[in-house]
């Protein structure tokens, strides 16, 4: 048993050389900035001559910065829409094609084409897609009958478009993993929900989603955080416009370090952004464990 012990200590200690490069790798690239950015918060500084100590100024006024807490709540109605919009997408889309028995790969490759696209290629498609006097869809539903709308100049509807275009480039990341993921179902408890006379429908809601629910969950969180740092695509098309009906967060911290020129107040929006980011992430990870003991 101890030998057992020492051996298990001794191929620990082996592989710790391999490990080196890619904790170096994750020091630079990942904690160096964030400690950077932490330095750089107690700091009034400009990107000119003024670089003076401020303490915690930066953060006493980011609390009662209005901009920056509207910013949150429209990062989150971002995410919410986008969210859920490709889950029902996705989960239908992996439904459908796993049911088809010819041509899967040819619909899984078109499925997955548009994330091949980076971001600020996919918003700038559908800025001129979408654009009032030159887009072609204003100009399709022109011929159907309704009436021009500028989509990414109205104030109600630019935010919700967006979390659209979202769904429409991500919707493929989450039609791949739920496809696998019902490919990967035991088919024995689907035969014996037949025979027992249960329908498509009710195999489907009572078998095969309780089945994925933890996988959809983990999709979900894949796609909620990566939409909360979302930039590229607002900034694209409307630049966090018209006024600020769209503006999130990464666009207000980026128009307050490279437009206004406050580079330590940007610095402390995404610290403080980050935390509690990092906090709701851990506070829905204790109510999940919470939930799970107690059922």
């Amino acid at each position: 048993m101890v030998g057992g012990v020492r051996g298990a200590r001794a191929g620990g200690l082996r592989t710790v050389p391999y490990l080196l490069p890619l904790l170096l790798a994750l020091v630079v690239t990942s904690i160096v900035p964030v400690v950077y950015a932490l330095y750089l918060s107690f700091f009034d500084w400009n990107w000119g001559s003024r670089f003076s100590f401020v303490g915690l100024e930066n953060y006493a006024a980011l609390l009662g910065n209005d901009a920056f807490w509207a910013s949150i709540a429209r990062t989150g109605a971002f995410t919410v829409l986008a969210v859920l919009l490709e889950l029902v997408l996705g989960l239908a889309l992996a439904v459908a094609v796993h049911s088809v028995s010819r041509g899967v790969g040819w619909l899984r490759t078109a499925l997955i084409i548009p994330l091949m696209v980076s971001g600020m290629v996919v918003s700038l498609i559908w800025k001129v897609m979408l654009d009032p006097t030159l887009g072609i869809i204003p100009w399709f539903l022109a011929r159907l009958g309704f009436n021009s709308v500028d989509l990414l100049g109205s104030p109600t509807l630019a935010l919700p478009t967006i979390s659209v275009l979202d769904a429409w480039w991500q919707t493929g990341f989450v039609f791949i993993i739920l496809n696998a993921g019902l490919a990967a179902l035991p088919q024995e408890v689907f035969e014996a929900a037949a025979v027992d006379g249960a329908s498509a429908w009710q195999r489907f809601r009572y078998v095969a989603l309780p089945l994925l629910r933890p996988l959809i969950l983990t999709v979900a969180g894949i796609r909620a955080v990566d939409c909360l740092k979302v930039f590229a695509l607002v900034f694209g098309t409307t630049d966090g416009g018209p006024g600020r009906a769209t503006e999130t967060t990464q666009i207000l911290a980026y128009r307050t370090a490279f437009k206004e020129f406050a580079m330590s107040q940007s610095m402390t929006m995404m610290l403080v952004y980050a935390l509690l980011i990092v906090f709701g992430i851990g506070f829905t990870f204790a109510i999940r464990k919470i939930a799970r003991r107690e059922r």
